[in-house]
């Protein structure tokens, strides 16, 4: 029985060292997402660009192109720390009357990266999983109207 407590501290410690670790430079923890990424739909292409600022701040904006080739800007994003903790804060096109909405780094583990904010409607969760050198997978989930949705988003870098 001792063992199996003993277990669970360490994997919590293990868990709760690299949560800290992402805190501490998360423009290091998520330079994975820096470049281009682009993921084909039916309506047409996904872009999703990401840079990193002077200040270590990531800072990204999303956008689709049709099938004629015309692009619209559908959203504008960064990552950044607000105090001690780490945002991914996210401007969406013609939602939110234009103020950013921002959601916490709740968790940091087997290179998956959530972003929480349970008080906005949809999505309460984004996360960032990141699959190596040439694809990253994204995703928003949570509830709308009673019942749990989830979107995802598998890009390839460009």
């Amino acid at each position: 029985m001792k063992r199996i407590y003993l277990y669970a501290l360490i994997l919590f410690l293990v868990g709760f060292y690299s949560n800290v670790k992402a805190q501490k430079d998360s423009s290091k923890t998520f330079s994975f997402v820096l470049g281009s990424w682009g993921m084909q739909t039916p309506k047409g292409k996904i872009v999703e660009q990401w840079k990193q600022n002077p200040d270590k701040t990531l800072s990204g904006k999303s956008y689709r192109i049709n099938a004629k080739g015309d692009s619209l800007l559908t959203e504008t994003l960064q990552i950044r720390k607000i105090g001690k903790d780490v945002f991914y804060c996210s401007t969406v096109a013609h939602q939110n009357e234009g103020k950013e909405v921002c959601f916490k780094l709740i968790s940091t583990k087997d290179q998956i990266y959530i972003f929480e904010n349970v008080a906005h409607d949809f999505p309460q969760r984004i996360v960032y999983q990141n699959q190596g050198k040439n694809e990253m997978l994204a995703w928003i989930e949570g509830e709308l109207k009673g019942k749990s949705r989830k979107s995802e988003f598998r890009y390839k870098r460009q």
